[in-house]
């Protein structure tokens, strides 16, 4: 039969199935021949898949469209396919489509089914001679092969040798075990002569292609999922080239799972029953199994337990679980007959929620009548039941007395200041009349009467907080308050009267009596233990350096500290330093005390020596809470030296020489100056007598009078210091007259003395 005609000629370069990378371009040549009598349009383009639309990154195939007339060829048309980044190896199938459905629609369209195979990263790059194999079927992660247990999955490895040489090739799964997969290379035709006696290789001559079967045979236990294998293929010419491909093999899920329950003991009397349960995973995947029962009855009227509870199984593995079933409750046992018949059922949950089966085992346990002997022990209880109602009955007559006990205080060791609380406890307190509570002991109290006669008083239970609660025929007290926070040792006595008996028989009056005992002691205080300074004197406008010790620096609630004088002069306001349990307020006393064995350690506090004088300096320590304060004095009296003094000029008429010579009638201008504290000193201008300022000037006339020793003397009022004085020794020079000269009368000139010449 001869071929049709078609009047479109396709060429496509390259022809066959395409070799790229993640990330790798593939290109696509095509070109077009219009072998017919008439001008044509013709359309190209592609059909593919989803998953070659992932490959690609295509939202809609590429087209192009030719114009060619009758016997011509169009030009090379290009298409390429960018392979995404993160696509799996596997092989890809896509068609090229040729059409031209106005010109030629009888003949068209023409399809040309094709494949691009994703290369693995490791795999050596191809080049034109070098071999090549694909996979039949193919696959790709979307189009798996599906494995069925019941036969080996078996592919066709198709050999290439596009080499110019004859070539050995091996194939290999790198990724399985051996006993995953079974290789069957073709016969070479030696085999009958004894040549060889096994096939471990494809021989290929140049340019010719073979195959070589891989079956696939998982072992049971696999689990079921998706496995993508590498096959790699060996050239013993090229033993470096690296070929390699992944075959995508789906293994479906088998879940299977065979349950047994076998009884071991199933009727019991006192002991329990047990039983053995047998779980085989005939599936392919991993189960995770929680055991439970549940009853076939109308009621559960056992106890159970498993051991374990929980079993994870592996594939083509079993397991044994324990169960022992105990039936209740106790008085559930028949007396007579066959026995119990308690029916159970198997309740299986998987963690993963997978299937199980849809039944599963039930079982039995017969509980075994009671034994005639116990008939005798029914009877004794019956007869022990009416003598505990007649005890009853007798006690309801005579009832138990009403008893005190654990009456005793919260705390018997307290500090003073704080309250006693008292805490006692009444049995049958329902006959209690009424408490007298009494205390003896440093500050005596009036004693407190609770009148029971109307129910529990306000005082204890109905108004505020009840300080009583009752539990059942128990009246429990608790931190009653007494009002007693004396220093001292307390015995207190409680008083309970209370008549016993029923009513409407005769009554006796009793009363129950306890005591206890309580210690108040002093309360504690911040204690000075040490306070001293670190010299005896000083001089005004240095510091005064302190230095003190208080125990128990968490009660402190300010440090005082004040100084006088033999006359009770104030050295001046007291200084203050607050503290807040133990923390210091002030920033000075923090660099400079510190605390240690709950002691507060201050040294070289500077307290400012601005009057002189002789002074006791005081520290007193004032606690939180208490009134009572703890001081200390120093040990001597502190000395406050003023400051020294000293004369810092003196001058007459601006000169500070010792002896000098003043004229009679001049003016003298006494100028001085004196350094120190005016109300210490007192400073005089001899021989004048006069008390002067520290620092002035006066003026004397010079004559004879004038005094020949002039001084400047400061003496120390309080005589601390030696007196200093400075001093001029002065010469007066008597003022000279001059001796008067006699007139002489003047000559009076001649007139007629002729005029001197002139020249």
């Amino acid at each position: 039969m001869q071929a049709k005609f078609n009047p479109l000629q396709v060429i496509i370069n390259p022809p066959g199935i395409q070799f790229g990378m993640p990330g790798d371009t593939i290109e696509l040549y095509v070109v077009v021949i219009n072998q017919g009598d008439q001008d044509a349009v013709i359309d190209l383009h592609f059909v593919f898949d989803e998953v070659f639309q992932n490959l690609t990154g295509w939202s809609s195939s590429p087209r192009e469209s030719l114009a060619l007339a009758s016997q011509q060829n169009s030009d090379e048309v290009k298409f390429e396919f960018q392979i995404a980044a993160n696509t799996l190896p596997g092989t890809y199938d896509y068609t090229l489509v040729v059409d031209s459905p106005l010109h030629y629609p009888q003949d068209t369209p023409i399809t040309f089914p094709n494949q691009i195979k994703v290369l693995l990263q490791e795999q050596t790059a191809i080049r034109v001679n070098d071999p090549t194999f694909s996979i039949r079927p193919n696959t790709n992660p979307n189009k798996p092969l599906i494995f069925n247990p019941s036969e080996p999955l078996q592919v066709e490895i198709i050999v290439d040798n596009r080499s110019y040489l004859v070539d050995r090739f091996r194939l290999s799964c790198p990724d399985l075990d051996e006993d995953w997969f079974t290789i069957n290379y073709p016969a070479s035709g030696y085999e009958g002569s004894g040549l060889v006696s096994e096939v471990t290789a494809l021989e290929l001559n140049p340019g010719t292609k073979g195959q070589i079967l891989l079956k696939f045979h998982p072992p049971g236990d696999t689990l079921a999922g998706s496995y993508s294998p590498t096959i790699r293929l060996y050239s013993e010419n090229s033993p470096d080239l690296v070929l390699l491909d992944l075959v995508y093999i789906q293994i479906p899920t088998n879940y299977r799972l065979d349950i047994e329950l076998h009884t071991i003991l199933g009727q019991v009397s006192r002991s329990l029953g047990k039983y053995e349960l047998s779980l085989a995973n005939q599936g392919n995947i991993v189960r995770e199994l929680i055991l439970s029962l549940k009853s076939r009855d109308e009621e559960e009227l056992y106890t159970y337990k498993f051991d374990p509870t929980e079993i994870r199984l592996l594939p083509n593995r079993n397991a044994v679980a324990n169960l022992t079933v105990k039936p209740r409750p106790w008085w559930r046992k028949p007396w007579f007959g066959a026995g119990l018949v308690v029916n159970f059922q198997l309740d299986i949950k998987d963690q993963k929620n997978l299937p199980l089966p849809n039944t599963l085992p039930q079982g039995s346990l017969v509980w075994k009548p009671r034994p005639l002997w116990q008939f005798i022990l029914l009877i004794l209880a019956i007869l022990g039941l009416l003598g505990g109602i007649g005890f009853i009955l007798w006690r309801i007559l005579n009832p138990d007395p009403l008893k005190l006990e654990n009456f005793s205080a919260k705390d018997s060791q307290i500090t003073e200041g704080d309250e006693v609380s008292l805490n006692w406890e009444i049995h049958h307190y329902k006959q209690l009349q009424k408490l007298v509570l009494t205390a003896k002991g440093s500050q005596p109290i009036e004693p407190i009467i609770y009148d029971f006669s109307n129910g529990i008083p306000e005082a204890l239970g109905k108004g505020g907080t009840p300080l009583c609660q009752i539990q059942q025929e128990d009246l429990i007290c608790s931190n009653v308050k007494t009002g007693v926070k004396t220093k001292g040792n307390y015995t207190f006595e409680l008083q309970a009267s209370y008549q016993n008996g029923i009513q409407l028989f005769s009554r006796t009056n009793q009363v129950s009596t306890q005591t206890t005992q309580v210690e108040i002691a002093e309360k504690p205080i911040a204690e000075v233990v040490n306070f001293q300074a670190d010299k005896p004197q000083y001089t005004k406008g240095q510091n005064i350096l302190l230095s003190w010790t208080i125990a128990r620096p968490l009660l402190l609630q300010q440090i005082q500290i004040a100084g006088g004088a033999d006359d009770e002069t104030s050295y001046g306001e007291p200084i203050a330093y607050k503290i807040n349990q133990g923390n210091l307020a002030d920033p000075k006393l923090k660099k400079l005390c510190t605390q240690q064995n709950q002691e507060l350690r201050c040294i070289n506090i500077p307290i400012p020596a601005y009057k002189a004088g002789k002074f006791a300096f005081q520290i007193k320590a004032l606690s939180n809470g208490s009134q009572k304060t703890s001081f200390k004095k120093t040990e001597s009296k502190i000395e406050i030296l003023p400051k020294p003094f000293r004369i810092v000029s003196f001058t007459i008429n601006g000169s500070e020489q010792p002896n000098l010579v003043l004229d009679e009638g001049t003016t003298a201008t006494l100028s001085w100056r004196v350094e120190g504290e005016k109300e210490n000193i007192q400073v005089k201008l001899l021989p004048y007598g006069d008390e002067v300022a520290l620092s002035d000037s006066k003026q004397f006339p010079v004559n004879l009078a004038f005094p020949p020793q002039i001084t400047l003397q400061v003496n120390d009022i309080s005589n601390k210091q030696p007196p200093q004085q400075k001093g001029f020794v002065i010469t007066v020079l008597k003022k000279v007259v001059p001796t008067p000269i006699p007139t002489i009368n003047p000559i009076p000139p001649n007139p007629f003395q002729s005029p001197l010449p002139q020249r």
